[in-house]
């Protein structure tokens, strides 16, 4: 019998008591890829009747993470973004995303817009999550339906984030 997304969450909860940066974050990673091949958690929130683009699961209670259901129909080109003060882990349910990740030309400041350069470029396919941590900024690109399941470290609807552009 499979585990459900609480058992998940409460797992992750753990791990980042006891570790809250970039390791503990690479280890929920590792965790998001158990669920990305759950069926039972795939067939209960990501279902072929699912059309939600943004739909939270779970949120831990104490420390704010939340992971999420996305089902993105069609392509979708997002910009280059960062997920402001937090993190996030991207794992790949169906389809395939091209993520592209970017450095940080000019640090954008109050009302500017950053500066960003694309310096890696790969696809993301089924069973694979790849972690973000605070400041890196990367872009989803879609050219069909996906789904997917993601974990941020906080609910990025409730913080402010900077935007940036491409050069």
């Amino acid at each position: 019998m499979g585990q459900t997304v609480e058992q998940f969450g409460v797992r992750f909860r753990e791990i980042l008591k006891r570790n809250p940066g970039p390791e503990g974050v690479e280890q929920v990673r590792q965790g998001l890829e158990k669920i990305l091949v759950d069926e039972g958690i795939v067939a209960a929130h990501l279902g072929p009747d699912e059309e939600s683009q943004r739909k939270i699961i779970y949120e831990d209670p104490e420390l704010e993470f939340c992971i999420l259901a996305h089902v993105f129909k069609g392509a979708k080109d997002s910009p280059p973004h960062d997920h402001g003060p937090t993190w996030a882990v991207y794992g790949q349910v169906t389809g395939k995303t091209e993520m592209t990740e970017y450095r940080v030309v000019e640090v954008p400041e109050a009302e500017t817009t950053g500066k960003v350069e694309a310096v890696k470029t790969y696809e993301m396919m089924p069973g694979m999550a790849v972690a973000y941590n605070i400041g890196q900024v990367h872009s989803p690109k879609r050219d069909g339906e996906t789904r997917l399941i993601r974990i941020e470290g906080k609910n990025v609807t409730k913080i402010s984030r900077s935007s940036f552009e491409t050069v």
